[in-house]
């Protein structure tokens, strides 16, 4: 298997918070789950026998509130049917865009003590992510560039 990303690296999240914290932001996530949910054993939800799409659903349950009280909406997501341009063996359990009005925001949402006994759930689910940060722009919806 590839590499595992699950949680940003202390890199990573420094330079999201050097970028500017006053504007819109998309956040695209790209999701493989665990075909059975990865829990550390003293949590309540170890031994459920949960699948990580299950834990996964546990975590948008939990994490919902919080990410709707920041601003934040879901405004896409798809199902992967196939990989035409990219590694075959890059498939994706979820796909979707999630939209912030503000980096504040999102940094607000992850360290909401509530947030993070939630993401206990995101942690046990997914094997391998991707999220990555867009700054929205205006164009026409017509043409490619």
């Amino acid at each position: 298997m590839a590499d595992s990303y699950i949680d940003p690296t202390r890199e990573a999240f420094d330079l999201f918070k050097q970028l500017p914290r006053d504007e819109p932001i998309n956040m695209l996530n790209l999701l493989r789950f665990n075909e059975n949910a990865v829990y550390p054993e003293d949590h309540p939800n170890a031994g459920q026998g949960w699948s990580g799409a299950r834990a996964y659903e546990e975590y948008g349950k939990t994490s919902g509130p919080i990410f709707q009280r920041v601003g934040g909406k879901i405004i896409w997501r798809g199902k992967m049917e196939v990989m035409v341009t990219g590694p075959q063996e890059n498939q994706w359990d979820s796909v979707f865009i999630a939209y912030y009005p503000n980096s504040a925001a999102f940094l607000e949402m992850v360290t909401d003590p509530d947030y993070r006994k939630a993401v206990i759930n995101r942690q046990a689910a997914v094997q391998t992510s991707r999220l990555i940060r867009f700054k929205p722009l205006e164009g026409d919806d017509t043409t490619f560039g």
